[in-house]
């Protein structure tokens, strides 16, 4: 573009100096105007009789100085040829300076774009290098972006595990109990087919018993006629009330007898406190005796254990078969229930002035549903009276149940269905079944409700003895008895 500008700015110059050399005559007729470049004088040859003339020329025929008109035109005609001789020249000059201007030109051009690329390139290039930082750091945020998703699906990956492993447990509790169930089913049909059986053996028997009653109905009939028959035999009931006469002196006679031996025997009886004064006297068969609590008058019936572990033992609770419910109330623990030659509990008031009148030593005896035995001796024991609510003391722990205590500690006040005086809010007479010494619900239960069977189920309110097999653990046999601790001294 740099070199056209020039070259326009020449041809202006050249004409301006060709304007200025050349000069110009303008003539108006009428509404056209006409132009004519007059020659230049100053450089034609100078000649005698080559004259100017600005006179107006027009066609018309040619007057008589015709000749001197028709030289005019001759170097008119000349002088345009010298002018275009000139303008030949001064163009070839024109484009041989021109052309290595032009080359300069180029060149500077180049250069200039050379220099605007090189600039333009280092902008690019800085460009490049901000946009290259920047996508680093885009790249860089993807990253950290990339790694926070894979720690995220890492996570989400170990939870599904976890809920897979959850849900297989489920699947799998979910299938034994449905086998529990299934086995329950088939318990539930086998036992309603067996009480089914028992009905009809029942309807049987009611049957015969009927039967029965027919026949001694019969029967009766028949000794009313008999009787009828004999009443009239007056002779014969005559004698035989003579003899029955005789009969009856001869056992009053025994009688009077019998009544000085009684009295010979009653000065001669002897009080005893336990069963191991009775086993001091040489009594050594199990069975049921009589005592006489100290600081009363009461005479209580104990069952005394006489063979084991040396005898002489006075049993307070014995359970072998769950035929008697110890699910009581606070009065039937304090007074005693059962039968003292099967399941019994003596009574806490019993228990009380038992083993606050001397020291004495408790023996648990534990058997359980496989025949395995076991024992928990404590070589101090005794509870306190009902204002102290029966709380329990028991020291000196001994035995083969368990290498802990099940029993509760010192101190533990007795609770039933309706008296709670354990250390829980749940009321372990209530959940655990039975009356016992619960501190919170504590990890031993003689008086519980008596379970048959093995079973995987863990059953809170059943009889315990924890530190001996567990929760899972069913006791079939247990005994509580007492002696004193000098027994053998």
């Amino acid at each position: 573009m740099g070199w056209l500008l020039s070259l326009g700015y020449l041809a202006v110059v050249v004409a301006v100096a060709i304007g200025t050399e050349r000069r110009q005559h303008q003539v108006q007729h009428g509404p056209c105007s006409y132009t004519f470049i007059l020659p230049e004088v100053e450089q034609c040859p100078s000649s005698g009789n080559f004259r100017v003339s600005n006179s107006l020329q027009r066609d018309s025929p040619l007057p008589p100085n015709a000749a001197q008109t028709e030289k005019k035109l001759e170097s008119l005609e000349s002088a345009t040829e010298n002018n275009t001789l000139w303008l030949q020249k001064l163009e070839s000059y024109i484009q041989e300076n021109m052309r290595s201007e032009m080359v300069e030109m180029q060149r500077n051009v180049i250069n200039t774009q050379t220099a605007t690329m090189l600039e333009i390139g280092t902008n690019l290039l800085s460009q490049s290098a901000e946009h290259t930082r920047k996508l680093t750091n885009v790249e860089t945020q993807v990253l950290n972006q990339t790694s926070r998703l894979e720690i995220q699906l890492l996570e989400y990956s170990l939870s599904t595990k976890r809920l897979e492993k959850q849900l297989l447990q489920q699947t799998q509790e979910v299938s034994r109990l449905n086998d529990k169930n299934s086995y329950l089913e088939q318990r539930f049909t086998a036992l309603e087919a067996r009480h089914s059986q028992e009905l009809q053996a029942i309807q049987q028997e009611k049957q015969q018993l009927q039967e029965l009653l027919d026949r001694q109905s019969r029967l009766v009939t028949v000794l009313e006629r008999q009787l009828a028959s004999s009443t009239r035999n007056s002779t014969l009931l005559q004698h035989q009330q003579a003899t029955l006469s005789e009969t009856l002196q001869q056992l009053l006679a025994m009688i009077a007898q019998c009544n000085d031996i009684t009295s010979l025997s009653k000065a001669k009886t002897v009080i005893f406190r336990d069963c191991a004064d009775i086993y001091k006297c040489g009594i050594t068969e199990n069975g049921i005796y009589n005592i006489h609590l100290a600081n009363s008058t009461q005479t209580v019936k104990v069952f005394c254990d006489m063979e084991t572990r040396g005898g002489g033992w006075t049993v307070l609770q014995h359970r072998f078969n769950g035929s008697v419910d110890f699910h009581r109330n606070w009065k039937d623990y304090k007074t005693g229930f059962g039968d003292p030659s099967g399941e019994h509990w003596l009574g806490n008031d019993v228990i009380h002035l038992l083993t606050t009148s001397r020291d004495y030593t408790l023996q648990v005896q534990l058997k359980d549903v496989e025949g395995n035995q076991a024992y928990s001796q404590y070589d101090h024991f005794y509870i306190d009276g009902e204002e102290k609510k029966y709380s329990i003391h028991a020291e000196g722990f001994s035995g083969t149940a368990g290498r802990t205590s099940s029993l509760t500690r010192s101190g533990t006040m007795f609770s039933t269905k309706d008296q709670d005086n354990d250390r829980c809010s749940c009321k372990c007479a209530q959940m655990a079944s039975g009356g016992w010494w619960f501190e919170a619900c504590g990890p031993s239960n003689l008086n519980g409700i008596y379970h048959t069977g093995i079973s995987s189920v863990m059953r809170y309110n059943g009889v315990k003895w924890y530190y001996w097999k567990g929760p899972n653990s069913i006791v079939t046999r247990t005994t509580m008895m007492v002696r004193p601790l000098d027994f053998h001294k």
